[in-house]
């Protein structure tokens, strides 16, 4: 618990050392922007000091080389003078707009909404207008800060995925060690079990009584086979899909409720399917059953398959309470349940059979809060 408090911790303190670096960034994108706009700013007032004496230039001739020196160090602000109200004057602009009045003028309004323009008297009460906009410099740092948020955000949500993906797999792992662990520990009385039977056959015990044994032992044989095969590949053979799931749908109704209607639709003809008898019983059990719990043990339940040219599905349909559409996918997820008993262990694992195990199918296909739900499953056939 120790070493957990202090990983947590730690997390929160990488977290809030990031949140600060990514802020100190910012701020400091922020104030370079600013340093940049105020030095360009200068320029441009420097600019139109030389325009202003390039205007009187009959009072200052000895500062004509020098002013037009100046005009020919900015290449990279764009500007535009106007004097009364019309552009005379252009610099650092795409020819396509400069040559084009109409595309000029709107970049002028663009202009105005960049900077504020600076006022050139260069003779009294006569001015020009001076309209100039970021350089290629400020612009690319303009768009910094949001491209360095950009990149954040998508390491954030690697390193998120990679987290995620890392828990789920050693959350399988975990699963899948204590499945084989159960499957293990369930053999070694299972084995006493079959010992015991032989003994009591060859006592001549009550053979109604060896009949029901030997039924559950080979219940626990088929569950041990089960979470042996967590985790593994499982063998997949080619397999006639409805006498399979009508095995698992006869086992069940043997053993609940009469209060529970049952009904069983298939063809009569075989579908063979590629599948593990083992896995796909389980699969029609945990469907079935949950079922089951969703009408309170009281209802009607009814399995159909239904053959088609490529595929062949299986629908399981309940009478119980429903399911919100909302919760359609969610069902699936591991540890979601909505019984105050269980683990939300059950479709979490069927999904995984149908869909990782057998290449199939499964969900919701359709469900009414108290009119029930119907399951639908699906598998291509076997060529």
């Amino acid at each position: 618990m120790q070493f957990t408090d202090n990983r947590n911790t730690t997390r929160w303190i990488i977290i809030i050392a990031s949140f600060f670096i990514v802020l100190l960034i910012l701020w400091n994108t922020y104030t370079f922007f600013q340093i940049f706009k105020n030095e360009e700013r200068l320029k441009m007032q420097v600019w139109a000091s030389a325009q202003k004496s390039l205007l009187n230039a009959n009072l200052e001739s000895d500062n004509i080389e020098l002013n037009l020196e100046i005009f020919s160090k900015n290449k990279t602000i764009p500007l535009i003078l106007t004097e009364n109200n019309a552009i005379i004057n252009n610099a650092n602009i795409d020819d396509y707009i400069a040559k084009d009045s109409i595309r000029l003028q709107k970049f002028l309004k663009q202009l105005i909404t960049e900077n504020e323009p600076i006022k050139i008297e260069y003779v009294k009460d006569k001015f020009q207008y001076l309209y100039y906009g970021n350089s290629s410099l400020i612009n690319k740092l303009k768009y910094y800060p949001i491209a360095l948020l950009l990149i954040i955000f998508l390491f954030g949500t690697v390193v998120y995925n990679f987290y995620r993906s890392t828990k789920i797999s050693t959350q399988n792992k975990l699963w899948a060690g204590m499945a084989k662990e159960t499957a293990h520990q369930i053999g070694t009385p299972l084995s006493s079990l079959i010992g015991w039977l032989e003994i009591m056959k060859a006592d001549n015990v009550d053979p109604t009584i060896i009949t029901e044994i030997e039924k559950d032992i080979n219940r626990l044989q088929t569950i041990t086979d089960r979470f042996s095969k967590i985790g593994s590949e499982p063998v997949l053979e080619i397999k006639d899909i409805v006498d399979e799931t009508r095995q698992s749908f006869d086992y069940l109704k043997s053993r609940f409720s009469k209060q529970v209607e049952f009904s069983f639709k298939a063809p009569k003809t075989p579908i063979l399917v590629s599948l593990n008898p083992a896995l796909h019983s389980w699969t029609i059990e945990n469907l079935m059953k949950n079922s089951i719990d969703a009408m309170k043990g009281k209802g009607v339940l009814k399995i159909s398959i239904e053959n088609e040219t490529n595929s062949v599905k299986i629908k399981i349909t309940d009478s119980g309470k429903g399911i919100p559409k909302n919760q359609f996918k969610s069902v699936f997820e591991p540890g979601f349940t909505t019984k105050k008993r269980g683990w939300g262990l059950g479709l979490s694992l069927t999904k995984r059979i149908v869909e990782e195990y057998h290449k199939g199918k499964i969900k919701v296909l359709n469900s009414e809060i108290g009119n029930g739900t119907t399951m639908l499953i699906s598998f291509k056939k076997a060529t």
